[in-house]
């Protein structure tokens, strides 16, 4: 009888984090980022944001949730491990005369004191970290007791959560790493907050808009991180196969019968009340 018993796989984290943040400074992530604005919108909207309240903005980007708290009013924070996204938030604030604060952090370890804000937000940004338990412990460690958590991410069945799926038959994840669209079910956000927090979730639709789906093609190799990697990784006769590939997701997903790109991408808008 076999009695021998499967090792478990050893994620590096920091191996992981480190490429990811390579990924993520790429390109140019802000050309399409700003696209989403209206998800930050929305997101703020749910929590029921207040004027006098204290807001931390994770894995922010270019800031799209940031600039639609402090266009409320709040005391925010925006913090990313991407100094240029950062940068390009910070750039945009200050366009709009929006008073934030933008500070360098990683997700998975938050430099704020315990229950430090009322609200915490994160649209399509925490959701892409490896370690995915330590970051949902960071995001309700800096939320005081009886505040907030706002997240918006994406689902597995999505138009994005099948794009990071056809991108990975091509470059696949690490071994052991959790996929990034957990974070758009309700079931894996029940697994990471637990018992700490009431979760309330439902369903959004993003509709990503281009002039064609060739010109999302050019957008998206040339300026979303994971797609112009996962272009540069990989040999000149695959790169032709996920082309192919992304062609025929976006021909499943596009409703436009005018020559136009009009792509709608569900995702999970999440409100999780931390209990006191």
């Amino acid at each position: 009888m076999n009695t021998s018993t499967a090792t478990p796989t050893t994620i590096d984290f920091a191996a992981i984090k480190s490429r990811q943040q390579a990924a993520w400074g790429s390109g140019d992530y802000a050309i399409v980022g700003t696209t989403l604005q209206i998800v930050g919108e929305r997101l703020c909207e749910a929590v029921d944001l207040r004027s006098n309240q204290r807001v931390l903005d994770v894995a922010a980007g270019n800031g799209n949730a940031t600039l639609a708290a402090a266009r409320r009013f709040a005391d925010v924070v925006s913090t990313d491990y991407v100094g240029a996204l950062l940068e390009r938030g910070r750039k945009r604030a200050a366009a709009d005369g929006l008073a934030v604060t933008f500070q360098e952090a990683d997700a998975e370890a938050l430099p704020f004191a315990d229950a430090s804000f009322d609200l915490v937000l994160s649209t399509f940004g925490v959701m892409f970290t490896p370690n995915q338990q330590q970051a949902a412990n960071e995001l309700a460690r800096v939320c005081r007791p009886g505040g907030k958590i706002g997240l918006a991410n994406w689902t597995p069945e999505s138009f994005i959560g099948q794009l990071f799926k056809t991108i990975g038959k091509y470059v696949p994840p690490a071994p052991g790493l959790k996929s990034p669209a957990l974070w758009g079910t309700r079931a894996h956000l029940d697994s990471l907050f637990g018992s700490r927090a009431t979760i309330a979730a439902e369903s959004q639709t993003f509709v990503f808009r281009y002039k064609s789906p060739q010109h999302w093609l050019e957008i998206f190799r040339n300026y979303y991180g994971p797609t112009l990697k996962a272009f540069a990784a990989i040999d000149p006769e695959a790169r032709t196969a996920l082309e192919s590939d992304l062609y025929a997701l976006l021909g499943k997903f596009n409703v436009a019968q005018d020559g136009t790109l009009v792509v709608p991408s569900e995702y999970l808008e999440a409100v999780i009340t931390k209990k006191s």
